[in-house]
Order: C-alpha cells, then sequence, then structure tokens
C-alpha cells in the first residue's frame, strides 16, 4: 500500500498516512478539512545484486540463478551460472559460429 501526505487545513499538521487508494477518498470524502498534499513520486532507477564490500552476487542468490539456468540452458543467465561440460561449451561455440555467419549473409 502506498503512503499518502495529508494537511489538516484547520491546524496546518502535514501528516503521512498508509492506505489504499480507495481507503484514502474515502478518509478524504469524510474529513473535508483534510487535503492531499501534491509531492514528487520515489522513482528507483536501478537494483543492484551485487554486494558492495565483495563485488560479487551474494552464495545464496548464486543457488537461485544456477537453478533459472538449468531451466533455461541456452540463456545468458545459463552462459554465466549454469554448469557447463566440455561438451555443452563446444557445441555452443559451433552454433554460435554459424549463426553468426548466417546473420551476416
Amino acid at each position: 500500500m502506498p503512503t499518502y501526505e495529508f494537511l489538516n487545513s484547520e491546524t496546518g499538521e502535514e501528516f503521512e498516512r498508509l492506505m489504499s487508494i480507495s481507503a484514502r477518498e474515502d478518509y478524504l470524502k469524510e474529513n473535508p478539512h483534510i487535503v492531499p498534499v501534491i509531492s514528487a513520486p520515489t522513482i528507483v532507477s536501478g537494483v543492484s545484486t551485487s554486494n558492495s564490500r565483495q563485488g560479487k552476487v551474494p552464495d545464496g542468490f548464486k543457488e537461485v540463478l544456477s537453478k533459472v539456468a538449468e531451466a533455461h540452458p541456452t540463456s545468458t543467465v545459463a552462459d554465466r551460472y549454469g554448469k557447463k561440460s566440455i561438451k555443452d561449451v563446444k557445441t555452443r561455440q559451433i552454433v554460435k559460429k554459424h549463426v553468426d555467419k548466417l546473420t551476416k549473409s
């Protein structure tokens, strides 16, 4: 649920409340002296999965990524975190070589 900012027009007090959109509408109808305060939304530009101290992915998350890699063996995640046999690596190299040849033509 989102947090909304309100202003009590009688006292001048600003406060926040955590409520659903429908509850906010009901609250404003029941309290005409309360007005919503318009503010800029908080924007998250990105989320990092790396541990800032060590610069690598946490071990628990590596396990999750390896399961994703098993389910999707041709994905980028599989290339990075999946278990690879020599046969699989060589097969992927040959397939990539031929795909690159065909797409250049």
